[in-house]
């Protein structure tokens, strides 16, 4: 909505401080659409109230503001922008900015022009259009774009910048001779510079056509959590408001939608907050034309660097007009007048993920210690040096196995340790940001421990410090010497020493043990010159209980989970089924449509009583065996399941769950799902209060099944399982590449998968897998009746030989025995396919009577036949040799 000019006393004053932030940033993602789509208009409530048609003899003054500055757009442009008539002008109804080379001795090498209706012209929602030539050529950079008002929520880019067109160097041939012809919608959040955020999408024509080349009309469409992007009408990118997803306790968990976000100051509590909400891009913003030369992002682009041939009068920037309308079907929100097309949200086609961070679940109060580094890093973690340019390394010691290395090159200060913080990532680091809640701790003898020897002692004598933090700038220790820890130690060069803090003492020193996620050890800030030392076995733990387990059905109903028939009045029963599984419960289907399984209940009060599984979300699922003695017709079978009264669930068919397979009447099958599979389909977790299996509503009649071992869990958690990679390998386990002279490396995956093993074949012959060290080994004897080796994987890139067999080879003994199978023999007898996570499982018993001593078990290996993997591109996750049954 538009507002009258404001005071002009008030304009000046602020044009003297204004800080001239430029477009900056090219968007990641370029798309090309052959087909033409005229929009649709459901309704025809645009209507226009502001626009400026160029058709006077000057630019008018009531309506834009010339800056006058050298201040390079903030973005180390190569122009002085002025008022001057040469720069920009009316003629024959169209307006004109030109870049034209500056005077010999000026400040900068152009001069040019850039326009804002700041304080004239300032609105909320709506329509923005222009019709417009864009000038062409290298170091070329026209834009027509918005800022905000007021900046009510703080600096750039956190009160925001909506970028409704830009180009950069079009029609500039590369050296690949691509001709650069995309135009880039972008917009600009987050947190403050250098640490701010954009994300957009670039779009070109069809058929080579060149932006540059003619007239085209540029718009945006922008309501309230949403702003969507055209070109000649045809809409290439939608971004919207982040979706956060809350629990039961109204916390934020987790992220339904990754859009825009912003941070800043909390008016009531004066605290840097995070919020994902319609802000910033919900206040008043102003409207900015400008031709830039060079700067960041054309002079390193296409040829780099600016051809000063390309500016002069004739290549100019031609605009139409600027046109303004609103929704008059509510101007408020601006909603209701959207002219959008299928796939408009569709991450596939035109909707951009943004770059919203993930909010941090909150404590779930459940004890749980983490190893930071134990011979290998924590997934999420990384050793760092914070201001010395060193890179920590992993190397080999003869005592202690696999250590990190860090050295101190000079006396300029440093701190060095191990950091799980965005911003202190090296560039390679796969890992996320996922701070360690120790606070569940406190009271179980919570410790922070490590292993430290020091191989070459800093030149000058120096006091040996911890630290630990809490956010950058946030609660932490201070400086903690080592010798105030529990063994009361200073270093010794040469030796292994060990150090213990209680948490309870990190605490009083003023470290909050919620949210730890740097810890550091070093000598005395710049009196480290020469250190070399080596660090291991860096924990946060204490004396931590079993991990949340639920059994809902084994045997006997659990009097809080009684079987349940919600709408057919019928009452299940427990029935005896064969001497592997006992008691089973017994579902039947009459002629009312109905949903069955279970419902929790309070015995004694007959109220819910949910299921928190939040501690274990990363590993945990819901699992269930089922056999159906009497089969429904061909009626498609659905697992769903509830939390918090139905206030939020996820559905799906049981063809989804790991296993992947539909039910066959008279076997008993397993069906499993993942935590983080259910929380992304729309699961709250930490309420759990109905799981329902059956056939789809109302196609069930005469259904007969049997429900068995129905249960809650994280299965690397169970005593017994041995897990040899999720997330990271195991202490004492590499992911290894056997003869092709690769180094596979830990990559992230979605959701559920998060840090995986990837590997690569090149050329030369090779298997892959995991090995173990010398010494380290499985024991599965205790596990051959019922248990199993399982791994999930998915094929990247498929080997060049497309017909090669997937194989796994299983050694023990340092290969005086083993096994090899072909995948499409496990139990799911599936083929791999690309681009999909599948599950493979292997009997122990099927492993030990094809020739394997399952007594030390040291190589697992899944590869492509030897001699035809070239080309391959996969990922391994979840390996266990696990009994999957209690």
């Amino acid at each position: 909505m538009l507002k009258a000019a404001k005071n002009i006393t008030q304009l000046l004053a602020v044009l003297s401080t204004i800080t001239l932030i430029g477009c900056g940033g090219s968007s990641a993602e370029t798309e090309t659409k052959p087909d033409k789509i005229d929009p649709q208009q459901p309704v025809s409530d645009w209507a226009m109230v502001w626009s400026d048609e160029f058709d006077g003899e000057a630019i008018n003054t009531q309506n834009w503001t010339h800056e006058v500055n050298c201040a390079g757009g903030g973005n180390q442009e190569k122009q002085c922008y002025t008022d001057s008539a040469e720069n920009s002008f009316i003629q024959d109804g169209m307006l004109n900015l030109v870049a034209l080379p500056a005077e010999e001795g000026a400040a900068l090498p152009f001069t040019s022009a850039r326009m804002i209706t700041r304080y004239k012209t300032d609105f909320k929602y709506g329509r923005v259009e222009m019709r417009a030539k864009v000038p062409s050529g290298q170091g070329s950079w026209p834009a027509f774009w918005m800022m905000p008002t007021d900046e009510e929520y703080g600096e750039w880019p956190r009160s925001g910048e909506i970028d409704i067109f830009e180009s950069v160097n079009l029609g500039v041939a590369g050296a690949d001779g691509n001709v650069e012809s995309n135009i880039h919608g972008t917009l600009h959040y987050g947190k403050s510079w250098p640490n701010n955020s954009s994300s957009g999408k670039a779009y070109s024509l069809a058929d080579g056509v060149n932006p540059a080349d003619d007239f085209h009309t540029y718009a945006i469409e922008w309501q309230e959590g949403e702003i969507r992007w055209y070109m000649d009408g045809y809409l290439y990118a939608t971004q919207r408001q982040s979706k956060v997803r809350y629990n039961s306790k109204d916390e934020a968990v987790g992220l339904a939608h990754k859009g825009w976000f912003t941070e800043y100051f909390d008016q009531v509590s004066g605290e840097l907050e995070t919020h994902w909400d319609t802000a910033p891009f919900d206040k008043d913003f102003y409207l900015i034309l400008n031709f830039a030369v060079g700067g960041d992002w054309p002079e390193n682009v296409n040829n780099l660097g600016v051809d000063a041939t390309a500016f002069h009068a004739d290549n100019k920037f031609e605009v139409d007009y600027v046109r303004v309308y609103q929704c008059q079907s509510n101007p408020e929100t601006g909603k209701g007048c959207e002219t959008v097309r299928p796939g408009y949200d569709s991450f596939d086609d035109a909707l951009v993920e943004g770059k919203a961070p993930v909010p941090l679940p909150p404590s779930d109060g459940v004890a749980k210690n983490i190893a930071i580094f134990d011979g290998s890093l924590e997934a999420n973690w990384t050793a760092w040096d914070c201001c010395g340019g060193t890179t920590p390394a992993i190397i080999a010691d003869a005592d202690k196995g696999d250590v990190v290395q860090f050295n101190i090159n000079d006396n300029n200060g440093t701190v060095l340790g191990f950091s799980t913080r965005d911003g202190h990532f090296p560039a390679d680091f796969t890992g996320v940001s996922a701070p360690f809640d120790a606070s569940p701790l406190l009271d179980l003898n919570g410790t922070l421990s490590f292993e430290m020897k020091v191989v070459t002692a800093p030149t000058s004598a120096t006091t040996w410090l911890l630290k630990a933090e809490s956010g950058d700038g946030g609660p932490n220790t201070g400086d903690v010497a080592l010798n105030t820890s529990i063994e009361g130690l200073d270093p010794v060069v040469g030796e292994w020493q060990t150090y213990t803090f209680s948490l309870a003492t990190l605490q009083e020193k003023g470290l909050d043990l919620s949210a730890i996620d740097v810890v550091m050890i070093f000598p005395a800030w710049a009196t480290g010159e020469g250190a070399e030392y080596l660090i291991t076995n860096l924990a946060i733990e204490g004396d931590v209980g079993a991990s949340p387990e639920l059994v809902i059905f084994a045997d006997d109903e659990n009097p809080s989970w009684p079987l349940w028939d919600c709408c057919g009045g019928s009452t299940p029963t427990v029935e005896l089924d064969d001497d592997a599984h006992g008691n089973v419960a017994q579902f039947s289907i009459g002629s009312e449509p109905t949903v069955m399984g279970f419902i929790s209940r309070d015995p004694n009060t007959t109220t819910p009583a949910p299921f928190d599984a939040s501690a274990i979300l990363s590993n945990g699922v819901i699992q269930f065996e089922m056999k159906v003695t009497a089969m429904p017709g061909d009626a498609a079978w659905m697992f769903k399941v509830e939390s918090d009264n139905n206030a939020s669930f996820a559905e799906l068919p049981l063809t989804d769950s790991v296993e992947g397979v539909a039910p066959a009447s008279g076997q008993w099958q397993t069906y499993t799902y993942n935590l983080a599979d259910l929380a992304d389909a729309g699961l709250d977790v930490s309420a759990i209060d109905v799981l329902m299996i059956f056939p789809a509503w109302g196609a069930g009649e005469g259904a007969i099944y049997l429900v068995d071992n129905v249960k809650v869990y994280d299965p690397t958690a169970v005593a017994g399982n041995n897990v040899i990679f999720a997330d990271a390998p195991a202490t004492g386990w590499t992911i290894w590449d056997c003869c092709g002279g690769s180094t596979p490396t830990l990559e992230n995956d979605d959701t559920a998968h998060g840090v995986t093993a990837e590997f690569v074949i090149g050329s030369e012959p090779t298997v892959m897998g995991l090995l173990a060290d010398d010494g380290v080994f499985v024991d599965a004897s205790a596990l051959l009746a019922n248990g199993v080796v399982q791994f999930e994987l998915k094929v990247i890139t498929a080997p060049n030989n497309a017909s090669a067999a997937w194989l796994f080879k299983i050694e023990s003994d340092s290969a005086a025995t083993s096994a090899e199978l072909a995948l499409n023999t496990s139990l799911e007898g599936a083929d791999p396919v690309v681009g999909e996570w599948q599950t493979y499982t292997f009997p122990l018993q099927t492993l030990f009577d094809a020739g394997l001593d399952i007594s030390f078990i040291d190589v697992l290996m899944i590869f492509p036949a030897w001699g035809a993997g070239e080309g391959a591109v996969y990922r391994l996750d979840n390996i266990m040799i696990y009994e999957p049954t209690e």
